[in-house]
Parts: structure tokens; C-alpha cells; sequence
């Protein structure tokens, strides 16, 4: 019986360095996005100064282990053969949940995923022995949890987010109004004092949450808790110093420095207060294996009153841990997905929009907007033309043609994300209060992108409907990190052995699943095969340029209409199903690129106005072969899918001539623009009229057919919808080559 422990302690162990990476994977946000947003330092040195911070931080992390041993339940009330369970089930549950996250690109909260789960697997563990005991009641269960703490540590959690958003947006509208978006100027006159001040915050948070803990704090804890006045006013001077020498020497921006030395700071507390997170429950699991087995007694009834005691991590599995956090910011292609949606909501210029509004977006939107106008009405005038002016943003932010190139906001809000979240970390740390890294430093990116107006008009619903949709998903994290944790531990109290077998079976299937969904996923994002924004300002650009568009959605389209009719004929559901997966994503691109016609427009030379209007009008027509093959396969695809009868022998025929003929046209209009043969256009315009009437000449036989031989509406209904909609198909693809003819005549 005693192998079983030892197994489901390897199983920990191996379970704990998934978790490390899962986990790293989510969390790297926290520290990596003020920097990677902003563009203030290059990539590779964001990743060094990232990971210098992440490995010292594992390396002298504290005893903050104490969260996985007692903070949540009480030790004494189970024993050991329990205790192992609790472990069991938490670290399963945290690396399926932290790894859905990840492949979703949405951040949680990794100390929030492990709370509810020790707290979940705890509670149904007790009512397990409640319910097995004759003399405990359910009202017995709160001695099974460590109440007081659980709901300190929950509430400072949530707290947090109001907090956070509070503090960041209004240091953000105070900071803009100062220095506007035009800092470059003023940053030279008030840099060095704004350079200590952020420098001076992000300093102390360091020394009071970094390396809380370390060999080394004890030597000046008392000084930095009794002089704490002392010691700010000395480094503010130090650093305001530092900053005016540093500007002056080296001619660049203090803000640089100041993103640099912040993001060292919340890595390094990231992995200095998280990595209980990751190895808290393993490393609990090892003590509590260790006491059993030098105590001699049976696993059922050997108690758990050891964990009280408080043990400090071993160094070697500190150093180890680290290593692997470092190995996993530098290779996790989910870290950069996660990453790429906080930037995204907080990007000040335009950019491809991730979530869609939703009813709740529109209320909070149009509330705002309604309190917003309130306000400037009883502002006095000369106050909301001061305030106006500093807010006023320069045009390459407005009308960038480039807006996914340029950074996402500048450093002034980066250099204000990482100060507010260090110092709210800070504040909290002095006050033994427990937060989330990843809730304040989203929330207060959030705040300063609220103050800095990156939720305009034009994308508000959008932006406040994906941080409701991360801030659902933090409370999703909490209901389903109890929930599932609780009943994996029912699972494993009932299965033993053989359950932990299938569940770690299960996970690892789990695991591989999300990966080949995301590394897919990330693949099609990669893929340059798609459609192409214009970037030439000259007409004769633009029409060439275009010619590689045509060419990309006329061959994207033979192959889905023949697809759909292949599908069809065969009642291959998952053909149909993909076809309407490949309209659904020429679509999606064929919108992206009307949504670029405003920074098309403004990037075109005087002389080449006119080629806006070509421009326009082809994406017009490219939309009607859009709709119309979304028409078609929709129709296929819901008369397969609902089990229809199969159509008629004569219809499939008539539909495999109308599929040879319209394929053998696209084809022939494939090779004229990949090949550049525009003069050929023409012959492919003048028989427009011959397939048109062959279309129509088998509407003519299907209703001839249907007064005599027919019986099954739907089948009839389908065939004339399918027939119809690809008359309009081919009235699309002949007015889009005969305004291509036109265009390219006159250039």
C-alpha cells in the first residue's frame, strides 16, 4: 500500500513541472505586457530582463508555501491517506484549467485557480467524513476549513480588481494631463523628477515584495517598516539624480530605464509570491509523505497537524523551478497568445477588434457615454479646452496605415502600468494583504486605457466586451476550479489507484488535445496565404495589387463550390461543415479588409484618389461571391445536417454540369491573374450570357420536373436556392471582371 503514495508522489512531481508551465504561461502577462506594448525595448532584451527577474525571484522565494499547507484548510482534521487525495485532485484540475485558459489567450489568475481548488477538494473530503461519521453534522464541516483566512484571502482578491482599475485610471488622466501625448517635449523639462518618482515606487516595491522573504530582508525589514519615510525621500533623490545624469549622458528617455527596471521587479515577484501556486501543493505533498513514512503509522490514520509547521522550500527545487519558468517564458507560444489579448484591449491606436459586443458592452457604453456628457456640461469651457488639448493625440496614432505595427500605447501608460501595479502590490504586501498579480496588473492596464481614451467610439463595445469577458472568466476560474477539484476528489476517494491511473490518462490526453488545437490555430494565424491589405498609393499599385486578391478568392471559391456539391451528392456532413468553415474565413478577411478602407483612403497620393474608388467597388463584388457561397453552403449544409432526403439522380447531374462549367471558369480566371493575362479578360466576359442561360435553362427543367415528377419539397426548395444563388455567384464574378477589364484599359 505504501507504493501507491510513493507513486502519487512522482505523479506530483511530474504534475508540478506541467504546472510550472501552464502556469508561466498565463501569468508571463503580468510583467511582459508594459513592455512588449510599448516597443520601448527590443523583444530579446524585454526576455532577458524578464527572465533575470523570474529566476532570482524563484531562486529567493519566500515561505509563501504556507498558502498550500494551511492557508486554506485545517491540516490537523485529515490524515495522510486524505491529504494525498486533496493534493491529487488540486494539481489535476489546476493544470487542465490553467491550459484551457492558455489556449483560449485569456488571462486568469493562477493564485485564484489554486485557492478554489484546495478550498473545493477540502470541502467535499470533510463531507466525506461527515457523512461517514455518526456524530458530526454538516455544521461540522466549517472545522474543517480554515475559514477566517479562506475568506480574507478571497475577498482581498476581488477587492483588488475595483482597486486596480480605480488607482491606474485616474494616475493615468493625471499623468496625461501633464505631459500629453506629445511627452517627447516635456518629459526633457520634468523627466527626471517623473523618472524618481516611478523609479523610486518600483525600487521600493522590489525590496518589499520582491525579496520579502530572502536570506537577506531580515537585515532591513525593521529599517524599511520604521523609516520608511527616510528611506523613500533618500531614494527619490538618489533616483531623480540617476535619471537627470541619465538623460544627459546617453540623450534618451529615463522611461526606457524605468520599463526595464519594472518589468525585472513584477517578474521577479511574480515568481518570488506565484510559485506557491506551482509547487506549493507538490512540495506540501513531499512533507506530508515524508512525516508518514518516518512515523510508522497507517496512512488512514496518521494526522496531517504537521503541516502547521512552517518549513522553508528547498533551495535546489527553488533553483530548479526557476530554471524551468525561465525555459517556458522563452519557448511558450500560449504565453505570447495570452499576451497578445490584454494588449490588444489596451492598444490606443485601431487593430483588428478580438471579442464581439454583446448586450452588457452596449448598456456600459452608452451609461459612459451619457455620465461623460453630463460632466462636460457643467465643466466650465476654458477647463475642458485645457483638458482637451493634453488628451489631443498625434496623427500617426489617428490615421496609421500601419496601426499593428506601431506600438500599442506609448511609454509614458507603460512606464504608469508597471509604478501602480508595483506600489498596490507593495501596499498590499506591508498590510499582510492577499492579492492577485494577474487581477491588479490587468485591471490597472485596464484603468490607464480607460483615462488615456483608447476605448473610443469606434471600439469601446468591443474593448469592454472582452474585459467582461476576462473578468467572467475569472469568476468561471473560481465556480469551475472548485467545482471540478471537489469532484475529482470524490473521484479519487472512490477509485483509488486505477482512478488516479485514468484521470492522469485523461489529463495528458486533455493536454495534447489543446496543443494541437493551438499550435493550429496559431499556424493559420501565421499563414500568409490569405488576402492582402493594399499598400500601394499610386492606381496602377492598386490594380496589381488586387489582381493577387481576385486571384487568392477565385481559386478559394472553385474549390468550396465544388466541395459543397461533392458534399452534397454524398451527404458528407463534414465536408459541408468544412466548406462552411472556409467561407465563414474569406469572409472574415474580405471584412477585414473594408474595415482598412479609412486608412487605404488616407494613405493615397493626391494623384491616386481615384483609386479608391476601384478599390472599393472590388470589394463590393468580392463580398457578393462571399455571401453567395456563404448562402450555399448554409442551405447544403442544414438540408444534410437535418437528414433530408438525398436529391434526385437528375439534379445531382444537372448540379455536377453547373459545378464543371463554373470551376472550368475560375480556373481559366485563376491562371489569368496569377499570370498577369489581363488582355484574356475579356474573352471570359463575353460568355457571361451562355452560362447564365445554361443556369437558366435547368430552372426552366426543375420546374417542369416538379409539376410531373417531383414529390419532396425540400429537395425542390434546396435545388432552386442553390441554382439561384449561383446565377448571382456568376453575375458577381462577371461584374468584378468586367470592372477589373475597365479599370486596367484606362491605367
Amino acid at each position: 500500500m505504501e507504493n501507491i503514495y510513493l507513486l502519487m508522489l512522482v505523479a506530483l512531481v511530474v504534475l508540478a513541472i506541467a504546472d510550472l508551465v501552464v502556469g508561466v504561461s498565463n501569468d508571463a502577462v503580468n510583467f511582459l505586457n508594459s513592455a512588449i506594448g510599448s516597443k520601448a525595448i527590443s523583444f530579446k532584451t524585454i526576455m532577458i530582463v524578464a527572465s533575470l527577474g523570474i529566476f532570482f525571484g524563484a531562486v529567493f522565494s519566500s515561505g509563501m508555501m504556507e498558502v498550500a499547507r494551511k492557508g486554506i484548510f485545517m491540516p490537523g482534521q485529515f490524515y495522510f491517506d486524505e491529504i494525498m487525495i486533496i493534493f491529487m485532485a488540486v494539481m489535476i484540475t489546476d493544470i487542465l484549467l490553467l491550459d484551457f485558459f492558455n489556449t483560449l489567450g485569456m488571462p486568469t489568475s493562477t493564485t485564484v485557480s489554486i485557492v478554489f481548488e484546495l478550498l473545493g477538494a477540502a470541502v467535499v473530503m470533510a463531507l466525506i467524513k461527515v457523512s461517514a461519521s455518526d456524530s458530526q453534522t454538516l455544521a461540522d464541516i466549517a472545522s474543517y476549513i480554515n475559514t477566517d483566512k479562506a475568506t480574507e484571502i478571497i475577498s482581498g482578491i476581488f477587492l483588488s480588481v475595483v482597486i486596480a482599475f480605480t488607482i491606474g485610471a485616474l494616475v493615468q488622466w493625471l499623468s496625461r494631463l501633464v505631459f500629453s501625448f506629445e511627452y517627447e517635449k516635456k518629459i526633457k523639462n520634468f523627466g527626471a523628477i517623473f523618472g524618481g518618482v516611478c523609479l523610486t515606487a518600483i525600487g521600493y516595491f522590489i525590496f518589499f515584495k520582491g525579496l520579502k522573504g530572502t536570506p537577506y530582508y531580515d537585515n532591513f525589514k525593521d529599517v524599511l517598516a520604521s523609516q520608511w519615510l527616510t528611506v523613500v525621500g533618500v531614494s527619490f533623490v538618489f533616483w531623480t539624480l540617476f535619471s537627470w545624469l541619465f538623460m544627459k549622458i546617453f540623450k534618451r528617455s529615463i522611461l526606457i530605464i524605468v520599463i526595464a527596471i519594472g518589468t525585472f521587479g513584477l517578474a521577479l515577484a511574480f515568481s518570488g509570491n506565484d510559485l506557491v501556486n506551482f509547487i506549493g501543493v507538490p512540495m506540501a505533498a513531499y512533507h506530508s509523505y515524508e512525516a508518514w513514512a518516518a512515523s510508522g503509522q497507517a496512512a488512514s490514520s496518521f494526522s496531517m497537524e504537521v503541516l502547521r509547521e512552517k518549513v522553508p522550500a528547498e533551495p535546489i527545487l527553488l533553483f530548479i523551478s526557476g530554471g524551468i519558468m525561465v525555459l517556458t517564458l522563452w519557448f511558450s507560444k500560449k504565453a505570447r497568445s495570452v499576451a497578445e489579448t490584454e494588449i490588444g484591449l489596451s492598444r490606443q491606436g485601431h487593430g483588428t477588434e478580438k471579442f464581439n459586443p454583446n448586450i452588457l458592452s452596449r448598456a456600459v457604453v452608452a451609461g459612459s457615454t451619457k455620465l461623460a456628457d453630463g460632466l462636460k456640461n457643467i465643466m466650465p469651457s476654458g477647463t475642458k479646452r485645457a483638458i482637451s488639448k493634453s488628451f489631443e493625440k498625434p496623427d500617426e496614432i489617428l490615421i496609421g496605415d500601419k496601426a499593428e505595427e506601431q506600438p500599442a500605447f506609448d511609454m509614458i501608460r507603460a512606464s504608469i502600468n508597471l509604478t501602480v501595479a508595483g506600489v498596490l502590490i507593495s501596499i498590499a504586501t506591508s498590510y499582510k494583504l492577499p492579492l492577485s498579480t494577474t487581477y491588479v496588473t490587468f485591471m490597472v492596464a485596464m484603468g490607464t486605457s480607460l483615462a488615456d481614451k483608447a476605448w473610443g467610439r469606434e471600439s469601446a463595445v468591443y474593448r469592454v466586451a472582452g474585459v467582461l469577458n476576462v473578468i467572467g472568466g475569472w469568476f468561471f476560474t473560481a465556480f469551475s476550479a472548485f467545482t471540478a477539484a471537489g469532484i475529482l476528489t470524490y473521484i479519487i476517494f472512490l477509485g483509488k489507484g486505477p482512478a488516479i491511473a485514468i484521470l492522469l490518462l485523461v489529463a495528458i490526453g486533455l493536454l495534447v488535445r489543446n496543443y494541437i488545437s493551438h499550435k493550429n490555430k496559431t499556424r493559420e494565424k501565421a499563414d500568409k496565404s490569405g488576402l492582402k491589405k493594399s499598400e500601394s498609393k499610386t492606381v496602377q499599385g492598386i490594380i496589381l495589387e488586387s489582381a493577387d486578391n481576385i486571384s487568392n478568392v477565385v481559386s478559394r471559391s472553385n474549390k468550396i463550390f465544388s466541395d459543397v456539391f461533392t458534399g452534397l451528392s454524398k451527404q458528407d456532413k463534414k465536408k459541408l461543415k468544412k466548406s462552411k468553415k472556409g467561407v465563414d474565413k474569406l469572409e472574415a478577411e474580405i471584412e477585414d479588409l473594408r474595415d482598412h478602407i479609412f486608412f487605404f483612403i488616407k494613405s493615397l497620393d493626391e494623384t491616386s484618389v481615384r483609386g479608391s474608388s476601384f478599390y472599393i467597388t472590388i470589394l463590393g463584388y468580392l463580398t457578393d461571391i462571399a455571401q453567395s457561397l456563404e448562402y450555399i453552403s448554409k442551405k447544403s449544409y442544414k438540408h444534410v445536417n437535418n437528414n433530408h432526403k438525398p436529391l434526385r439522380y437528375n439534379q445531382i447531374t444537372d448540379l455536377k454540369e453547373v459545378d464543371d462549367s463554373l470551376s472550368d471558369l475560375l480556373r481559366k480566371i485563376d491562371r489569368i491573374f496569377t499570370e498577369r493575362k489581363f488582355e484574356e479578360i475579356s474573352g471570359i466576359v463575353a460568355t457571361k450570357d451562355e452560362l447564365l442561360n445554361n443556369i437558366s435553362e435547368k430552372i426552366e427543367k426543375q420546374i417542369s420536373r416538379t409539376r410531373t415528377e417531383e414529390s419532396s419539397p425540400k429537395n425542390t426548395t434546396l435545388y432552386f436556392n442553390l441554382l439561384v444563388e449561383t446565377k448571382d455567384l456568376m453575375n458577381a464574378i462577371m461584374n468584378l471582371m468586367e470592372e477589373y477589364n475597365s479599370s486596367y484599359r484606362k491605367v
